[in-house]
């Protein structure tokens, strides 16, 4: 089965999408919980039954397991699992990962994957760590390459999708390159592997760096999974650099560590005095009644899948909201490593204009970060085709007399972080739709970038900025050539 992908909506370079093929359908974005046939806290029907359209299980696991081997090869994964959604497997990288070896080698594991019938299927990738040397990134690529390159040759593409994963350690040249070399070698399903390492250690910048390097050598068409992203905290950061889906035993493992999952962090269980939920297993159960629980970890996995599947769903309204910048802004509040994994996003704010839609349902200032986004750098390169007269006032008031235009050829008025508008603009976005506290410096300063794009594309007019005494001196050092005079002049 060769899944088809289709891009419905989008914003920042996330998008709600579709992967369908054979009467299986996955909305994107979406979590693809690890299923292990021997420690199922969860069922795949109970997960199905949640609103979990696909899954991902270990082939490697089946494949060395006397309990369902055979099971899985005579019947496959399908009925094996009880569940008629979309199933991914894993080659055994992660194995290879944990242990550095497995017994298993790449044509092998495809020639399984395929006999067990898994929907999308994986070659046996090394999954490099992200702090090895670079010569042992690029000889261990070299060889996931080959490896994808003989999977290509003999997977049955008809009835599988074959994913092709991207590697290259923290270097982002490599992890561009290979996306360009997949992307043309007729990919269209792509995890970014080796990542997990960054996110258990909190290195959300670098996680940043490696997903955007990797999108920028794929093609937009392809589906990109990011293995190993399974809390609900990074989700929305995760969308916005473009990844479709994740897969994670988190949900489980967390439960098992008496860890409870939130938007924002998580708890030890016995930590906390009363459950801010409102699932089932919440509203069932005080927290002490859950910690006491013969079966808390079962409930406590219940409850931290569906807080995942929440925050899926967050994301979606998001995207189609346009509000998608407002989530990754609150989400990566909630820990110092995720805001410097904003930050660092922000940081490739040219690439992600290019992708993002032009209008929105609001913008709402939020502190620095706000100057920084793809809103503000796109009214930036639009304001240079506004056109002004030979004399131009610029107001940061919009209450002024006509006789206080008196002598001007144009009125622009002021709104940063945004800048100069003339007043036909004032109900379109993003000024219209805006939302800002008092001015601040920061930006006051971002809005003079567009004040001095006006300017540059209107060489022959003579400005004049009217504002508050207390930005005077501020203006006359960002814009020393412009005259600036106090509001009320």
């Amino acid at each position: 089965m060769t899944l088809s992908f289709e891009i419905l909506e989008k914003d920042i370079a996330g998008r709600i999408g579709k992967l369908s093929g054979q009467g299986k359908t996955v909305k994107t974005p979406t979590l693809l919980p690890v299923i292990n046939p021997h420690l199922n806290l969860i069922t795949p029907k109970e997960m199905q039954e949640m609103g979990v359209e696909a899954v991902i299980t270990n082939a490697y696991i089946f494949s060395r397991s006397e309990e369902y081997r055979e099971r899985a090869l005579s019947d496959g994964l399908a009925k094996t699992l009880d569940f008629d959604g979309v199933i991914m497997t894993d080659s055994g990288s992660f194995q290879l990962s944990v242990y550095g070896e497995v017994e298993i080698t790449n044509a092998q594991t495809i020639a399984f994957q395929q006999a067990i019938k898994s929907d999308i299927i994986v070659p046996l990738d090394i999954p490099t760590h992200p702090d090895s040397p670079r010569e042992q990134v690029e000889q261990e690529l070299s060889v996931t390459m080959d490896r994808i390159m003989e999977a290509k040759e003999i997977a049955d593409h008809e009835h599988h999708t074959l994913a092709g994963p991207v590697q290259g350690g923290l270097f982002p040249d490599l992890r561009e390159e290979t996306g360009r070399k997949l992307s043309e070698a007729g990919f269209r399903f792509c995890p970014i592997g080796a990542v997990v390492p960054l996110m258990e250690a909190y290195r959300y910048a670098e996680l940043v760096k490696v997903v955007m390097a990797a999108k920028r050598g794929l093609s937009p068409a392809v589906c990109v999974h990011l293995f190993g992203a399974g809390h609900p905290s990074m989700f929305a950061l995760a969308v916005a650099m473009g990844c479709d889906l994740f897969d994670s035993a988190a949900y489980a493992l967390y439960a098992k560590d008496g860890r409870y999952m939130t938007t924002h962090g998580s708890y030890h269980l016995n930590e906390l005095s009363y459950l801010p939920c409102p699932c089932p297993v919440c509203v069932g159960h005080t927290a002490k009644e859950l910690n006491e629980s013969p079966d808390r970890e079962r409930l406590l996995a219940m409850h931290n899948l569906r807080v995942s599947l929440a925050e899926i769903n967050r994301v979606r309204q998001a995207i189609r909201d346009g509000v998608l910048w407002e989530l990754v802004d609150e989400r990566c509040r909630s820990h110092p490593a995720l805001l410097r994994g904003y930050r660092a996003l922000l940081g490739y704010n040219e690439e992600l204009t290019a992708l993002d839609r032009e209008t929105k349902r609001r913008f709402f200032y939020r502190g620095d970060e706000s100057c920084k986004r793809t809103e503000v750098l796109r009214y930036h390169q639009m304001v240079g085709r506004l056109t002004a007269g030979e004399r131009t006032l610029i107001s940061f008031s919009r209450h002024i007399r006509k006789k206080q235009t008196e002598g001007f050829d144009s009125v622009f008025y002021f709104k940063p972080p945004f800048g100069p508008f003339p007043a036909e603009l004032t109900e379109t976005f993003p000024i219209g739709q805006s939302e800002i506290p008092d001015f601040d410096e920061e930006m006051i300063r971002t809005g003079c970038i567009g004040i001095a794009r006006l300017m540059e594309t209107n060489p022959d007019s003579h400005f004049t900025i009217r504002c508050r005494p207390v930005w005077k001196d501020l203006i006359s050092q960002i814009l020393p050539t412009v005259e600036v005079q106090d509001e009320g002049s």
